[in-house]
């Protein structure tokens, strides 16, 4: 048995009156997940433990295998294995997100998106102004990038994700607790330093939002995970273009593969990801395949966008897998789901527990579910669970089927 889980990241939703108090994946048309779901079992997983934070770090944890309560420490370190970072014993890893200021308002916590190669510029000149014995700046893909702080600094302090505070005064947000005086410094400091940047000007007068300031939250000391083959006696591989998914691929011992054109956004490579996800099981027992875009998409409380990226990661993705799986020379099992709720009323992530189904190309029991969104699925036969005990699940409802 071959096994494909497929996460759109942030599908779930709460009910919107424009959409006469649907969801918007009610809304959307999904007919390969409605597929799956049909043809399958269905329910209701708990990705997000009770006292952590709804983050895609904590969430996709879960779903690939991993208890967040034992082996969760933060997002930022699962960033800096991706990006090639290695972190020493007391380095603390910092996500260093760019961000636009407008009046003191948290106006947008991507820079519009700014391209990896604007950001580039402006990350070096942060590291090469404000980096020094304590802090290292590293530049990743779009806003999202990466500080290191030796000998502990930082690790206690209380930060807020940008992404949760949109349109709020910076203010009200700052860091608090130790070390935070000399966390919020740096952010300060780099206002001034990114204020004039060529890069920003000329951002300015193409009417894009500047990365005009960096904000520092995420941060954790490196976790030590046991290998997925070790837990669940089968290999596996992760394809994302998100560099804190591909970070818990890393520390979990899967085969990361890189797609091209995969950006992590509305315009990513679906297609070429569900592709080279049904090449990879020719020599691996589980693929994952991670789609930021419905989530990105919430953050921006895009409602049109949203129903357009999750119509994309079903009829691309989930499609794509589906006809592959039937045709393929081995039994295979999909489970689709989202890692967590990212309602366009919130513009943020909750820890609502997320709709989930499973389907297998050999014969299967199908329950009463039969659509994919969130109220459909609690007609499903395999109620509420514990999202890291979803790939145990997975490989005895395999065994069932043979």
């Amino acid at each position: 048995m071959k096994y494909v889980v497929l996460i759109g990241d942030g599908m779930a939703d709460e009910p919107l009156e424009e959409l006469g108090n649907r969801t918007v994946l009610q809304k959307a048309s999904t007919p390969n997940m409605d597929y799956i779901t049909i043809n399958g079992r269905a329910g209701l997983a708990r990705t997000v433990p009770e006292g952590l934070p709804p983050g895609s770090d904590v969430a996709n944890m879960s779903i690939i295998g991993y208890d967040p309560e034992k082996y969760y420490s933060g997002r930022a370190p699962l960033e800096a294995a991706s990006m090639g970072v290695e972190l020493e014993k007391n380095d603390v890893a910092f996500r260093c997100n760019l961000i636009t200021i407008k009046d003191d308002i948290i106006a947008d916590h991507s820079s519009g998106h700014i391209t990896s190669e604007e950001s580039k510029e402006l990350i070096e000149s942060i590291d090469s102004a404000l980096g020094d014995e304590n802090f290292s700046f590293y530049p990743g893909i779009s806003y999202r990038h990466l500080m290191i702080a030796k000998n502990s600094l930082g690790a206690d302090t209380e930060c807020t994700p940008p992404h949760d505070v949109i349109d709020e005064n910076r203010y009200d947000h700052m860091p608090l607790g130790k070390d935070s005086e000399i966390i919020a410094e740096l952010t300060e400091r780099s206002r001034g330093l990114l204020k004039d940047h060529p890069v920003n000007k000329k951002r300015i007068e193409d009417g894009k939002n500047p990365g005009n300031s960096i904000w520092l939250w995420g941060q954790g000391y490196a976790p030590a995970f046991t290998p997925f083959e070790e837990l669940y006696r089968l290999n596996g591989a992760i394809i994302s273009a998100v560099d804190l998914v591909k970070g818990i691929g890393i520390y979990a011992g899967l085969d990361v593969i890189e797609v091209p054109g995969a950006t992590g956004y509305l315009d990513t490579n679906y297609k070429g990801k569900a592709e080279y996800a049904m090449d990879a099981l020719k020599n691996h027992d589980f693929v994952f395949v991670h789609v930021e875009a419905p989530d990105e998409a919430g953050h921006m409380g895009d409602m049109q966008a949203k129903i357009q990226a999750i119509e994309d990661f079903d009829e691309k993705v989930v499609g794509t897998v589906l006809e592959a799986a039937k045709r393929y020379d081995e039994d295979i099992t999909i489970m689709v789901l989202p890692d967590h709720p990212t309602p366009i009323a919130l513009r943020t992530h909750t820890s609502v527990p997320i709709p989930f189904a499973v389907y297998s190309t050999v014969e299967d029991k199908p329950d009463d579910a039969k659509a994919f969104d969130e109220e459909s699925v609690k007609k499903g036969s395999l109620g509420t669970v514990y999202a890291a005990d979803l790939v145990g699940k997975l490989i005895d409802l395999s065994k069932e089927s043979e």
